[in-house]
């Protein structure tokens, strides 16, 4: 078969397989893991690929996932259950209102999620402080929905943009810039798209007004309310100290960082090592989850604290699954050769050369799901391009990544981390809480990037 054919036959397995994925999870009884899976096998199959290639994509693609970020959900959704019951959420909420200021619940997490994610990987800094969203929802009767976009936004944004997360700091090396102008310059760039998602949030607090149900676990839809702040600074409810609060929380992130820190510096040998093994984010949150159970849990019988443990694994099977099962199909399209296909057509075009390695991580994005995947993708194969033409080495580098956060979907496992940890379950209310999120920092970041280019 030849090139074309094979292209065109990818594409016709990619384009069923998003249809029957979408028509499965609006339209039958089949849940949106199983869909997924299937449509998976559809991409793989009608894609070209060998059935038994389609099934060790999905098995490696399942099991890649969850091998870098399963663990981490389900600890930090366990320590979020230890946050929750002991009041100790509730602590972190009246700390970061009184910080802050009451109303600026949005802007707060913004920043919050801006500064976490510098150093760790987005999908461990929401998981570690959706807790937080919560207890704020629940205290100011402001949406989950609202709250959520602002921490996710904060998070992705930076995570996507500035180094040394793996992917910016591999987009530089491959378009051989700068690390040190690539942060400071990713921070310009990053603060009006976080704006942008902040402002959408705080919109979408009446188009989506949700708030966490009394019993954990549970979500409620009331009519929209103002939010309210009478006597919140004034608790009859024991909780714990602000810093037994924020413990569990402020360990982990700060091991995660010093791993990053020691590793960029080259101190690996000695003291330095045992630092980085406990920064691994596996390590660094088990540990927070282990300060969590001795800290909060001081006077709790030692079987009510386990079965606490357990009902909030229940509810991380579902997320563990899902997300999972995000990684499986991508991997198949990984695998079917489809994002490859797509990007190396766009290179042989005579799109402006700036723009080449945006338009290829945008594409890739889509089709791949993976934002780290794409932005690399498009490095790769545009930087010698982008070279050869003369064009500007950092800004291309930028395109590749910016290009890399357009409309977050289901084949995006941070897509379902958001989305089921803030309780949005209905399809057509997750893209507008999280894919049109993502687009709005794709689309602000591809207006600064043409501005720079008239001056650069």
């Amino acid at each position: 078969m030849d090139v074309n054919v094979s292209g065109s036959q990818m594409l016709i397995g990619l384009g069923i397989g998003i249809l029957a994925l979408i028509l499965m999870i609006l339209k039958t009884k089949i849940h949106v893991f199983l869909a997924l899976i299937i449509a998976a096998v559809i991409v793989g199959i009608v894609g070209g690929l060998e059935p038994s290639a389609t099934i060790s994509a999905i098995t490696s693609g399942f099991g890649g996932t969850l091998g870098s970020i399963g663990i981490i959900i389900g600890f930090g959704v366990m320590m979020g259950k230890m946050l929750e019951l002991s009041g100790a959420a509730e602590k972190m909420a009246l700390t970061f209102l009184k910080l802050f200021g009451k109303g600026r619940e949005e802007w707060a997490l913004s920043i919050t999620g801006f500064l976490v994610s510098i150093p760790i990987f987005c999908d461990s800094g929401f998981v570690i402080l959706s807790p937080l969203a919560k207890a704020l929802s629940r205290k100011t009767k402001k949406s989950i929905v609202a709250l959520s976009i602002s921490l996710a936004g904060g998070l992705v944004i930076t995570h996507s943009l500035i180094p040394p997360t793996p992917g910016p700091l591999g987009v530089a090396g491959t378009f051989g810039v700068d690390v040190g102008q690539f942060i400071l310059l990713g921070i310009v760039l990053a603060i009006p798209m976080s704006l942008a998602v902040t402002f959408y949030a705080k919109y979408m607090n009446k188009q989506i007004y949700q708030l966490p149900g009394e019993e954990p676990d549970t979500w409620v839809r009331p009519d929209y309310q103002k939010p309210t702040y009478e006597n919140i600074l004034d608790e009859n409810r024991k909780t714990p100290s602000a810093f037994l609060s924020f413990l569990p929380l402020v360990v982990p992130i700060l091991l995660i960082l010093l791993n990053t820190v020691l590793n960029a510096m080259k101190l690996t040998d000695g003291f330095y090592g045992v630092l980085i093994f406990l920064g691994q984010p596996v390590i660094a949150v088990a540990i927070g989850l282990v300060i969590a159970i001795y800290t909060l849990t001081v006077g709790q019988k030692r079987k009510n604290v386990i079965n606490d443990l357990e009902d909030s694994m229940k509810s991380a099977g579902i997320i563990i699954f899902v997300t999972g099962g995000g990684g499986a199909l991508g991997q198949v399209i990984k695998a079917a050769g489809v994002g490859d296909y797509i990007a190396e057509g766009m290179a042989a075009t005579s799109i402006p050369i700036i723009i080449l390695p945006f338009i290829i991580a945008t594409l890739v994005r889509f089709v791949q799901g993976s934002g780290t995947v794409a932005m690399i993708t498009a490095a790769g194969i545009t930087a010698p391009i982008v070279e050869a033409a003369g064009g500007n080495m950092l800004l291309g580098a930028f395109a590749a990544c910016i290009g890399s956060l357009f409309f977050s979907y289901f084949n995006d496992s941070f897509y379902w981390v958001v989305n089921r940890l803030s309780g949005i379950s209905e399809t057509k209310e997750q893209i507008r809480v999280w894919s049109i999120s993502t687009t709005i920092a794709w689309a602000v970041g591809f207006v600064e990037l043409l501005i720079l280019n008239i001056f650069m």
